[in-house]
């Protein structure tokens, strides 16, 4: 019988690697960058609140239900730029995943190879593309192109729905919403077509080998094993939407109130933003807007909350399927 005894040399190699100043150094830069971009993101919505604070003492929760925003007499109140905020939000959402998830899937399951390429990177190029840049050709060729064409068949054929009924207009929420569709699908899409590159190969194979079509394997293998990924990314796209404040500006036109139609000039928190701080008239308005700035971080807030928690809900569900 053998007798394996430890060798010190390699005890002591062990050691030496476990102090090595490189690790420590790198673990406190990882650390370091870990805290700094919490503290940071804590001081900013700190200064955020305490800017805003005059104005939240003044309007209270109130503020968030009340739809005037007037200078003159000192009322102000967030409803409008609620509403504007979610219906382009949504609007663009509703339009933009399905887009993505297209894209996505053409490019990693039905493209030839030699296409595959190019097409993505014109793709990814539309995120490069400035907003403000994207605003004015909002402004130029997209938003009359909607007023003159778009609408008025939306009018003519669904226009018995107060949605599609007024005037068309090249500012508006629908123009807005547009433009938010066309600055989300680059983010979605880079996502998706990452996630489905890599579902197992073997699992759709197997899909293909057992009779199914090449739609059935996207359905029922691709869809469902990228599916926690493909929440994040849609809710990561509703976030940008959320955020979104110059090309916004450059064609929503502005409007302080509520309408039924999309076609109408409207406003959400961003733009008013991005729109009013620097004319704003005093401290009271200045406060208000950044009340609107705390409304839009607990916004996005709840976004990526719900994020997180539909990823872990598709996570546990996949758990328990393969347990």
């Amino acid at each position: 019988m053998t007798t394996i005894t430890p060798d010190p040399a390699a005890g002591a190699a062990v050691d030496r690697r476990g102090i090595r100043i490189g690790d420590f150094v790198f673990r406190g830069i990882a650390g370091a960058a870990a805290v700094g971009v919490a503290a940071l993101l804590g001081f900013i919505t700190y200064k955020i609140f305490e800017i805003a604070w005059p104005a939240i003492e003044k309007y209270g929760v109130s503020f968030i239900w009340t739809q005037a925003w007037n200078p003159t007499t000192n009322v102000y109140g967030a409803l409008v730029f609620i509403y504007g905020t979610i219906v382009t939000s949504l609007i663009a959402l509703l339009i933009a995943t399905p887009l993505s998830i297209a894209i996505a899937l053409f490019l990693t399951e039905l493209s030839p190879k030699r296409l595959a390429a190019p097409i993505a990177t014109m793709v990814e190029l539309l995120a490069a593309i400035p907003s403000v840049v994207l605003g004015l050709w909002g402004i130029l060729v997209f938003g009359p192109w909607i007023a003159h064409h778009l609408e008025p068949w939306l009018q003519k054929w669904f226009g018995f729905l107060p949605i599609f009924s007024g005037d068309p207009s090249q500012s508006g929420i629908l123009p807005a919403a547009l433009v938010l569709t066309i600055m989300i699908i680059p983010i979605t899409s880079a996502i998706c077509r990452e996630l489905f590159s890599r579902v197992p190969r073997d699992l759709s194979d197997g899909s293909l080998a057992l009779g199914s079509t090449r739609w059935e394997a996207i359905r029922k293998v691709a869809i469902p094993y990228a599916a926690p990924g493909i929440s994040a990314a849609v809710l990561l796209g509703l976030g940008r939407a959320f955020g979104e404040a110059i090309a916004v500006t450059q064609v929503i036109g502005g409007g302080n109130q509520i309408n039924r139609s999309l076609f109408p000039p409207g406003d959400t928190l961003a733009s008013r933003i991005a729109s009013t701080y620097q004319g704003a008239s005093s401290n009271l308005e200045v406060g208000a807007l950044l009340y609107l700035g705390a409304i839009l971080l607990v916004i996005s807030l709840i976004t990526n909350v719900s994020a997180q928690l539909i990823v872990n809900k598709f996570q546990k569900a996949r758990r328990m399927s393969t347990g």
